[in-house]
C-alpha cells in the first residue's frame, strides 16, 4: 500500500454569521478526516458553495482550521510559525488556484520560475521550467506574455508553475472551469500524469468528466465530506 503523504485529522472550519438580532456560527467544513497517498489523484466533487475550496485551502496550508490537524509527512502544518509554514508550502505544496493568477508583466517562463525566487530553486530551474512547459505542450510560448495566451494555455502554465519546486502534493481548485471539452480533457490528463509520476494530486471540481481520471472520488455536500 502506498504511504500517506498528507493526513487531515478532524479538520473543521467554522465562521460567524451575523443576524438581525443575534449571530451564530456555521460549519463551512464539518469535522472531516482523510489521508492522501503518493501516486493518487483524489477528486472532490460538489456543488458551488459546498465547502470544496475551503477544504482544499485548509489541506494546502493556506487557511487555518478552526479545529483539527493537517500533517504533511508527519509535520503539523498549523503548528508552524508563519515563516516556517511559508517555506514548507513553497518547497512541498503546489497550488493551481481558481481563475487566472499570472503576472502579466512577466513572460510565461518567468511566471513558471517565480516560486523559485523565494528560497532558491537550484541552478537548473530554467531548464526544469522549459521541460515542464514542454510536458504541458506550450514550450513554444515560453517567451510570450499571459495576455497572448488562451484560457487553457494559462491553466497549463499555472500547472507548470505549481510543479516547479517538485512539490509532494499538488492541489488544483476548479482547474477546468470555463474550458472547452477538448482542453478540459487535456488538463485532466496532465494532472493524471502528475499522479502517475508519483506525486499526490487533490482536485476540487464540479466537472463530471474528472471522475474518469480519479483514483478516488470524494463528495462535499453542505460542508460534509463523504467517501473518505
Amino acid at each position: 500500500m502506498a504511504s500517506e503523504v498528507l493526513v487531515a485529522e478532524g479538520i473543521r472550519k467554522q465562521y460567524f454569521r451575523a443576524g438581525r438580532q443575534s449571530g451564530r456560527t456555521f460549519d463551512a467544513v464539518a469535522p472531516a478526516s482523510l489521508g492522501l497517498q503518493a501516486g493518487e489523484l483524489v477528486v472532490c466533487m460538489g456543488r458551488s458553495g459546498s465547502g470544496k475550496s475551503t477544504l482544499l485551502n485548509m489541506l494546502a496550508g493556506l487557511l487555518a482550521p478552526t479545529e483539527g490537524k493537517v500533517l504533511l509527512d508527519g509535520q503539523d502544518l498549523y503548528a508552524l510559525d508563519d515563516a516556517s509554514l511559508s517555506r514548507l508550502r513553497n518547497q512541498s505544496i503546489g497550488v493551481v488556484p481558481q481563475g487566472q493568477t499570472a503576472l502579466h508583466s512577466l513572460t510565461v517562463l518567468q511566471n513558471v520560475t517565480l516560486p523559485s525566487g523565494l528560497y532558491g530553486g537550484g541552478v537548473d530551474v530554467e531548464d526544469r521550467a522549459l521541460d515542464l512547459l514542454g510536458q504541458m505542450e506550450i514550450a513554444d510560448l515560453a517567451d510570450s506574455y499571459p495576455a497572448e495566451l488562451s484560457g487553457g494555455e494559462l491553466r497549463r502554465m499555472a500547472i507548470a508553475r505549481s510543479m516547479i519546486m517538485r512539490p509532494r502534493v499538488l492541489f488544483a481548485d476548479e482547474p477546468t472551469s470555463d474550458l472547452d471539452d477538448e482542453t478540459t480533457r487535456l488538463v485532466l490528463g496532465m494532472l493524471r500524469e502528475v499522479a502517475d509520476g508519483g506525486q499526490t494530486v487533490f482536485v476540487v471540481t464540479h466537472e463530471p468528466e474528472a471522475k474518469a481520471y480519479a483514483s478516488r472520488v470524494l463528495r462535499m455536500d453542505a460542508g460534509k465530506l463523504e467517501g473518505c
